[in-house]
């Protein structure tokens, strides 16, 4: 983004201001918004806007105009159904003005007509939004062009049980360098397993449960491909690198193997998993930041900082260090009123500002999406959200925008969970793969 005016954004900016001009005839707007993935911590999804809408409607009356904005809000905590109800809404035009989902449904909601480009409506290059992370901004984009404003920025970090650890020979100041062994690559993978295993042999975990990932299908996954030299996207093109995604399988498979992991792992029922990993039933995990609220707000584990350590997902062989975020983003629908899609677009760049989102960053344990927010003080001085931004933010990725990615993830899925349970080897998942992501995606994907 430039600093400098270019020709689009004086267009928006003299388009912002005549949407302004008309509110005195638009008394009356009802804007609504729709949040998946939300659940009791991630309230100011939908809350954020509402107190956009209070601002707008303040500085509309110190300017004489009347303007009354109605917020309707929706959440779902499940992201099937949220999809599902949107796209059933936009085929009977009743889709909601906003929607917050992840980033990786810009590509084929665009594709689809669903979404509008959000670059359109706002600008781009004035306070708030020129200060979101740059990397942020590019995840929220697809094919150069600008459709949705981050809601929120978070990171999938490796979760060590700390009574554990000093259980099998680390001190306090080896835990301190934990973090930063795991990112200079002194601990890895390899290293992870073997802790595990040492945390079962002493009888302080169950079997199974030394190292105890996420239960079900989810972005987490990724990272492991990637701490093991994978890549998803090279040059615009989808990336299949068979050699890494051997060695994540395999790391999966090592560690039913060698008992530490359970081979029906996948499908147990989350709260159980919540459950065990918040009281220490288990040994290693990995998981998101926005765990931090649910293990302390939802599971009781008041004491975290003197239960837990976390760090970068470690290097496996091949790869490094690493973690993925996966934002969410506001982004505007199409079918709507260009006066109301205006206003919507408009409510979001007021809950950008960084005092508004601060609010979501702490109550979610999610994490900031400007420079500016990680300095509001309200932010800073949260121990979780300071010490995981520093810790976690410089060494994230993201999933690729791209409209076939989920073909892709589903194949990738498919196979690591049938060499998990060890109804396929792990060579015989990997051929698997190659195979389908051919027939599926052809010259779409680059297999090497």
């Amino acid at each position: 983004m430039t600093i400098l005016p270019t020709l689009k954004s004086l267009t928006i900016a003299a388009a912002i201001l005549a949407s302004t001009s008309a509110f005195a005839l638009a008394k009356d707007v009802t804007i609504s918004v729709w949040a998946g993935g939300t659940g009791p911590n991630d309230t100011y999804r939908l809350d954020a806007i509402e107190i956009a809408a209070q601002q707008l409607q303040r500085e509309a009356a110190l300017k004489g105009e009347d303007l009354k904005i109605t917020i309707e809000k929706k959440s779902y905590s499940g992201w099937d159904d949220f999809k599902q109800a949107l796209t059933l809404a936009a085929e009977a035009k009743t889709a909601p003005n906003i929607v917050a989902s992840g980033h990786e449904d810009i590509a084929p909601w665009s594709q689809a007509g669903l979404i509008v480009p959000i670059e359109d409506h706002v600008d781009l290059d004035a306070w708030p939004l020129n200060g979101i992370y740059e990397n942020l901004m590019q995840i929220a984009s697809y094919n150069g062009t600008v459709y949705g404003i981050p809601q929120d920025a978070e990171s999938r970090p490796m979760f060590f049980w700390k009574p554990y650890m000093k259980a099998i020979g680390y001190s306090d100041a080896d835990l301190d360098a934990l973090p930063q062994n795991v990112q200079d690559g002194k601990y890895t993978m390899k290293n992870l397993l073997e802790d595990a295993k040492k945390m079962q042999d002493k009888g302080l975990v169950q079997p199974g449960y030394g190292f105890y990932p996420r239960p079900s299908n989810g972005p987490d996954y990724w990272q492991f491909y990637t701490s093991f030299g994978g890549t998803m996207e090279e040059n615009g093109k989808l990336v299949f690198d068979k050699a890494a995604m051997t060695r994540t399988y395999q790391f999966i498979s090592d560690a039913v193997k060698a008992g530490v992991t359970k081979k029906n792992h996948i499908g147990m029922p989350g709260d159980q998993w919540w459950k065990e990993v918040a009281t220490g039933k288990a040994g290693i995990w990995d998981a998101g930041t926005w765990h931090y609220a649910r293990l302390v707000n939802q599971e009781g584990l008041k004491d975290f900082f003197d239960n837990i350590v976390f760090t970068l997902i470690p290097a496996g062989e091949g790869g490094k260090a690493n973690t993925l975020t996966h934002p969410l983003v506001y982004m505007v629908t199409a079918g709507h009123s260009d006066e109301d899609t205006q206003i919507a677009a408009q409510l979001i760049t007021i809950a950008s500002e960084p005092r508004i989102n601060a609010l979501h960053a702490i109550k979610s344990a999610h994490l900031g999406i400007s420079k500016a927010e990680a300095e509001v003080d309200f932010y800073a001085d949260d121990r979780w959200a300071r010490e995981a931004t520093e810790r976690l933010l410089p060494h994230a990725n993201a999933m690729p925008n791209d409209s076939d990615f989920g073909k892709y993830w589903n194949i990738m899925w498919k196979n690591l969970e049938a060499s998990w349970t060890g109804a396929k080897t792990v060579d015989a998942a990997i051929g698997d793969a190659e195979n389908e992501l051919k027939s599926t995606l052809g010259d779409k994907i680059v297999i090497r």
